[in-house]
């Protein structure tokens, strides 16, 4: 061979090809089929890439091998396949020289490149099966997981006109838990919130973001008044505006986190709490990708806070207890209360007893009570705290054979509870901390749903070696109606000292 054929390798000599149409050839560890067409000899990968039906066992007419298992079609010449969900398979250029077949087995250049490629078309075309592929391989290249996760990111905030959704907030879900999961669980869950993403964008029209102001832009506080005002009457266009021109100009995470909570608080539990809950995921996610593409990620909230649901239009939250102007005065106090107990921060024991009050059923003494905790000196993270535990312990004490919808009712007090703590970690701000008195309110109004309510798992049955236990959680997982049972496994579990 010429010294420019240094990667080929024989493989077989050409009458045999020719004899028999097709032949499968293994060398170096990679398995061929080479397949004579007209005068051509033709080299590809005898692996299907959809799901690795031997290629040789298709069917070639007109250059285009079809796979007998899915039906796949691929141009023998260059390996293409004319249906996205197999993906493309590897073809090796072919020299013959004296009778003999010698093939290429030079590694493609960027593997990854493609990888990253076909991630996107799953996405695109919301294929599961080319979304999880893609995962693996990109892992198991050594691709950080924070690559696919702003892959996907980054796509459902572009090709979904309302915005932030569902979607991405699983998306970021999966990516909070990747340093909780052993590394061969990972792929797992980048998949389930990349094909959430995929989803939630499938049939969507795309979003086209706006430009920042032009020329000199306001002071931040300016935009900051623009952007709560211009949500104040559904006007998203120029809410967006307002945000783009504050990230152009430089406002820190702190401060762009300020302006979303303010708009998303300016009135009660929107949209049901999503709104600040998907605030809340937006700002986590783009903390893992070092908040790259801000603009882009942050703007896909702000439709939802324009459209968004307000309770103070709802008859829950009016009738028969006015429960927004219980609101209005506490928020009213707020300044004193967080004055009178600036000395005595740090020192606030009284979570015990401010738990059972937000479990009552007195909505006065609930915000009286929350007000009193802050003049006593509880920090607003420590409030938000208390209150997303009361949340939880709402969840805690639904029955099981409750309506589902009701679940998703005590489900989405706890997520905006917890959207509210975790906000106020990011940034202490008043306006956010009318959020924990929205959330408290949303505690109140689910009291009915722990009626009866479910009994707690006791300490009674404590094992020695706890970690035993999770060997049987997921068996209780796979299977209906054992959500009682596996309750009771991961108490005890706790109780037995297990590490959660």
């Amino acid at each position: 061979m010429s010294s420019n054929t240094k990667n080929y390798v024989r493989v077989a000599q050409l009458t045999d090809v020719q004899a028999a149409g097709y032949l499968v050839v293994h060398t170096q560890g990679q398995a061929i089929a080479l397949f004579s067409e007209g005068d051509k000899i033709y080299a590809i990968d005898n692996r299907c890439p959809h799901m690795g039906f031997p290629l040789d066992r298709g069917t070639v007419k007109n250059c285009i091998l079809t796979c007998h298992w899915h039906h796949a079609r691929f141009d023998l010449n260059s390996g293409g396949t004319f249906d996205g969900w197999a993906d493309d398979v590897r073809s090796f250029p072919v020299q013959l020289q004296a009778g003999e077949v010698w093939v290429d087995l030079t590694p493609p250049l960027d593997p990854l490149a493609h990888q990253r490629q076909r991630l996107q078309d799953g996405l695109e075309q919301s294929i599961s099966l080319v979304i999880a592929k893609s995962v693996i391989a990109l892992l198991s290249g050594k691709v950080k997981a924070t690559e696919p996760f702003r892959i996907g990111l980054d796509f459902g905030v572009r090709y979904r006109q309302d915005g932030w959704g569902a979607g991405l907030t699983i998306h970021t879900c999966m990516m909070n838990l990747l340093p909780y999961l052993d590394v061969t669980d990972q792929p797992r869950a980048l998949y389930q919130g990349l094909s959430a993403v995929a989803r939630d964008c499938a049939g969507a029209p795309p979003r086209f973001t706006l430009q920042p102001l032009p020329n000199a832009t306001p002071e931040f506080e300016t935009l900051l008044g623009w952007f709560r005002q211009f949500i104040e009457v559904r006007d998203a266009e120029g809410a967006e505006r307002c945000l783009v021109s504050a990230l152009a100009a430089g406002a820190n995470p702190t401060k762009i986190a300020q302006m979303l909570f303010a708009a998303a608080t300016d009135h009660r539990y929107i949209d049901i709490g999503h709104a600040l809950d998907f605030t809340n995921k937006a700002l986590e996610a783009l903390d893992a990708t070092d908040w790259q593409d801000a603009a882009l990620v942050l703007t896909s909230l702000v439709r939802g806070y324009a459209s968004a649901e307000r309770m103070e239009e709802s008859n829950a939250w009016r009738y028969p207890i006015d429960l927004v102007a219980i609101l209005e005065t506490a928020f009213e106090a707020l300044p004193e209360a967080i004055e009178a107990g600036r000395e005595q921060r740090g020192s606030w024991l009284g979570r015990e007893q401010l738990v059972p009050v937000l479990l009552g059923e007195d909505v006065q003494a609930i915000a009286d009570s929350l007000l009193a905790a802050l003049s006593s000196g509880c920090t607003e993270v420590e409030l938000a705290s208390t209150v997303a535990y009361a949340a939880a312990l709402r969840l805690a004490h639904f029955q099981t054979n409750n309506d589902f919808r009701d679940w998703d009712t005590a489900h989405h007090s706890f997520t905006f509870a917890n959207a509210v703590h975790q906000g106020l970690r990011r940034v202490t701000s008043t306006e956010l901390l009318r959020g924990v008195f929205d959330a408290a309110v949303t505690v109140y109004l689910n009291r009915f749903l722990n009626v009866p309510p479910a009994r707690l798992p006791e300490a009674d049955q404590t094992v020695t070696e706890p970690e035993e236990l999770l060997q049987q959680l997921p068996g209780l997982l796979d299977r209906q109606q054992q959500v009682n049972k596996a309750g009771k496994l991961v108490a005890q579990y706790l109780y037995s000292g297990g590490n959660p």
